[in-house]
């Protein structure tokens, strides 16, 4: 007996001490919680740290939403924590938003926080609207450029005041569309201006145009003005246009050019092919007079003075051809009349 009242004691002494190891763990976070009208229980407290949940972070996301007059349970609370939410920036949020007129739902707030969107700045942009550059200077081009119908180029820059849309924020895109978007409707309007002075002159065009076509369509904004802050004239794109396509069209000339030459050049080596092939043809057909004499002798077609007959037209025939190209000659040093010969 005495042994197991011993037991009994010690179980009792454990439990007791454990008790007040639970109460002065959270003590303090009973007692602020208590004190701020956002009562929590002990056993509430011990089943968040079992739960591995923060229950400072719980406490204090509580107390500021019933201090705003948002009721909003702990069990949300933890909900959102396990589900890797920032807890006290939804609360923070949906604070904001009721102090704003803004219809923001817990369910709205934990869905945008878990989507990865800073749920805070989206209601701080609904209710201070942010101005958004266009072109974004961070990534590397302070202006947009176009060219006119005319051919001159116009760089612009435009600032885009923008409030983002609560209810479109989940799955909305993000600004780099309402950057390219406004961009786009930049190039368009200057683009289809028949003269940049147009341009100049009322620039104001560009963001009539563009306001027009709804940029903010399945976006997380709302577009509520787009300002032109500047309008410099650029380079003379379509004279460079100009000169360029001159340039290409002449090389191309050359190029055709050459490849006539080219061709010409061939047909000229296969014309002196041609020559020398018909010379070697005359050659050979020369070679076979003589076998053709001695056949004629032996067949006695042919007589001796026939033979020599032949010989004397053909030496004769040879000193007419001497005499007329000696008289080419003599023509072509002389540079007065000529007495012709007997």
């Amino acid at each position: 007996m005495n042994a197991l009242l011993g037991i009994l004691g010690v179980v009792v002494l454990v439990l007791v001490l454990f008790f007040f190891a639970v109460i002065l763990a959270f003590f303090k976070l009973w007692i602020q919680a208590w004190l701020s009208g956002a009562p929590v229980g002990f056993m509430s407290l011990l089943a968040m740290r079992l739960r591995k949940v923060d229950p400072t972070v719980i406490v204090a996301g509580r107390i500021n939403s019933v201090k705003a007059g948002l009721n909003i349970s702990t069990t949300e609370l933890e909900t959102h924590y396990l589900a890797s939410g920032n807890v006290i920036r939804v609360v923070q949020s949906l604070i904001a938003a009721s102090k704003a007129n803004i219809n923001l739902t817990w369910q709205q707030a934990t869905a945008i926080d878990l989507a990865g969107r800073n749920i805070l700045e989206a209601v701080q942009t609904s209710v201070n609207p942010k101005v958004i550059d266009c072109p974004d200077p961070n990534k590397g081009q302070s202006t947009v450029a176009a060219v006119a119908m005319d051919g001159i180029q116009l760089r612009a820059k435009a600032r885009v005041t923008v409030r983002t849309n609560i209810p479109t924020l989940v799955g909305g895109a993000t600004e780099e569309t309402i950057i390219a978007r406004v961009g786009e409707g930049i190039v368009t309007t200057i683009g289809s201006a028949s003269s940049h002075k147009k341009v100049l002159e009322n620039p104001d065009m560009i963001s009539k145009v563009v306001l027009q076509r709804g940029l903010d369509a399945g976006t997380a904004f709302e577009i509520l003005s787009i300002d032109i802050a500047d309008v410099d004239v650029g380079e003379n794109i379509g004279a460079q246009l100009q000169i360029s396509q001159a340039e290409a069209d002449k090389q191309i000339a050359q190029a055709r050019a050459e490849e006539r030459r080219a061709m010409a050049r061939a047909r000229e080596q296969e014309m002196r092919a041609q020559v020398v092939e018909m010379r070697a043809r005359v050659v050979e057909a020369e070679a076979e007079v003589p076998k053709a004499i001695s056949e004629a002798f032996r067949s006695g077609n042919l007589g001796i003075m026939d033979y020599y007959r032949m010989k004397n037209i053909t030496a004769d025939t040879d000193m007419r051809d001497a005499i007329a190209r000696g008289d080419s000659e003599e023509d072509d040093g002389e540079s007065g009349p000529r007495t012709p010969r007997s």
